[in-house]
């Protein structure tokens, strides 16, 4: 049974930072891409990036400016989205989703297969 859970969400300042974790099991971790997603209240699940298997990242949208950078580690079957320089338009729950392999090109929520249960960030002075 494929199971992703995601963890790191909290209340956070503007301009602060906080670092998501989503733990994978039931996957064989090393052969899936892993993307990272988030949706507000009254909006679209949007997509953030998703990193695939062999390591190379893919980001959904410019406009984060860099802000946000996803990473992998096979050995604890974990992917990590480091947020910095938060703004209170990043107020969302956050969550994670699995595929084979490779990235979706497309930040179609449907393109992947398995999906956490999501974490709350809330930025707010």
């Amino acid at each position: 049974q494929v199971q992703l859970v995601e963890s790191g969400g909290g209340l956070v300042q503007p301009g602060g930072s906080l670092r998501l974790s989503c733990l994978a099991s039931g996957i064989t971790f090393r052969d899936s891409a892993i993307g990272w997603f988030r949706q507000a209240p009254g909006k679209e699940r949007e997509g953030i990036s998703c990193i695939a298997a062999s390591g190379d990242s893919w980001d959904y949208a410019d406009s984060r400016q860099g802000r946000f950078i996803i990473s992998r580690d096979n050995a604890k079957n974990t992917v990590y989205l480091e947020m910095n320089s938060l703004k209170p338009e990043d107020t969302a729950v956050y969550y994670c989703a699995a595929r084979s392999r490779f990235c979706s090109i497309l930040a179609n929520p449907a393109n992947f297969d398995d999906w956490g249960r999501g974490t709350q960030v809330t930025v707010s002075s």
